[in-house]
Protein backbone atom coordinates (compact mmCIF):
# COMPACT_ATOMS: atom_id res chain seq x y z
CA UNK A 1 0.00 0.00 0.00
CA UNK A 2 1.31 3.45 -0.89
CA UNK A 3 1.75 6.00 1.87
CA UNK A 4 -0.47 9.02 1.14
CA UNK A 5 0.74 11.31 3.90
CA UNK A 6 2.93 14.25 2.93
CA UNK A 7 4.49 14.54 6.40
CA UNK A 8 5.98 11.93 8.72
CA UNK A 9 3.94 10.77 11.68
CA UNK A 10 5.18 10.93 15.26
CA UNK A 11 3.92 8.15 17.52
CA UNK A 12 2.63 9.55 20.82
CA UNK A 13 0.39 8.58 23.69
CA UNK A 14 -1.17 11.90 24.72
CA UNK A 15 -4.41 12.54 26.58
CA UNK A 16 -6.57 15.06 24.76
CA UNK A 17 -10.12 16.41 24.62
CA UNK A 18 -12.48 16.81 21.69
CA UNK A 19 -14.93 19.70 22.05
CA UNK A 20 -16.92 22.24 20.14
CA UNK A 21 -20.59 21.28 20.29
CA UNK A 22 -21.20 22.22 23.91
CA UNK A 23 -19.69 19.02 25.25
CA UNK A 24 -16.23 17.50 25.58
CA UNK A 25 -14.89 13.99 25.23
CA UNK A 26 -11.64 12.68 26.66
CA UNK A 27 -9.58 10.78 24.11
CA UNK A 28 -6.02 9.71 23.34
CA UNK A 29 -3.85 10.94 20.46
CA UNK A 30 -1.93 7.99 19.02
CA UNK A 31 0.11 9.77 16.36
CA UNK A 32 0.29 13.14 14.67
CA UNK A 33 1.94 15.05 11.88
CA UNK A 34 1.87 18.66 10.73
CA UNK A 35 -1.38 17.91 8.88
CA UNK A 36 -3.38 15.67 11.20
CA UNK A 37 -3.66 12.97 13.84
CA UNK A 38 -4.98 9.52 14.70
CA UNK A 39 -7.16 9.54 17.80
CA UNK A 40 -8.58 6.76 19.95
CA UNK A 41 -12.00 7.41 21.50
CA UNK A 42 -13.19 5.69 24.70
CA UNK A 43 -15.77 3.75 22.65
CA UNK A 44 -17.36 3.72 19.21
CA UNK A 45 -18.98 7.12 19.00
CA UNK A 46 -20.02 9.43 16.28
CA UNK A 47 -18.22 12.73 16.36
CA UNK A 48 -19.18 15.78 14.39
CA UNK A 49 -17.37 16.37 11.13
CA UNK A 50 -15.57 19.42 12.56
CA UNK A 51 -14.40 19.98 16.12
CA UNK A 52 -11.53 21.25 18.26
CA UNK A 53 -8.84 19.06 19.80
CA UNK A 54 -6.92 20.13 22.89
CA UNK A 55 -3.80 18.24 23.95
CA UNK A 56 -3.83 18.05 27.76
CA UNK A 57 -0.09 18.44 28.49
CA UNK A 58 0.42 21.73 26.64
CA UNK A 59 -3.17 22.96 26.16
CA UNK A 60 -2.57 23.36 22.41
CA UNK A 61 -5.87 23.63 20.54
CA UNK A 62 -6.26 22.58 16.90
CA UNK A 63 -9.28 22.85 14.63
CA UNK A 64 -9.97 19.42 13.10
CA UNK A 65 -11.97 17.87 10.30
CA UNK A 66 -12.90 14.19 10.51
CA UNK A 67 -11.31 12.22 7.64
CA UNK A 68 -11.92 8.59 8.60
CA UNK A 69 -13.26 6.41 11.39
CA UNK A 70 -12.82 2.73 12.19
CA UNK A 71 -14.25 1.34 15.40
CA UNK A 72 -13.08 3.53 18.26
CA UNK A 73 -10.36 5.23 16.18
CA UNK A 74 -10.62 8.31 13.99
CA UNK A 75 -8.29 10.22 11.72
CA UNK A 76 -8.42 14.01 11.51
CA UNK A 77 -6.93 16.73 9.38
CA UNK A 78 -5.92 20.00 11.01
CA UNK A 79 -7.66 22.99 9.43
CA UNK A 80 -7.38 26.74 9.85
Amino acid sequence: MDERRKHDRTEVNEIAYIFGDGSSLRCRVLNFSEEGAAIELPDQRCTSSQFKLMIENNRAIRNCRLIWSSGSRIGVKFVD
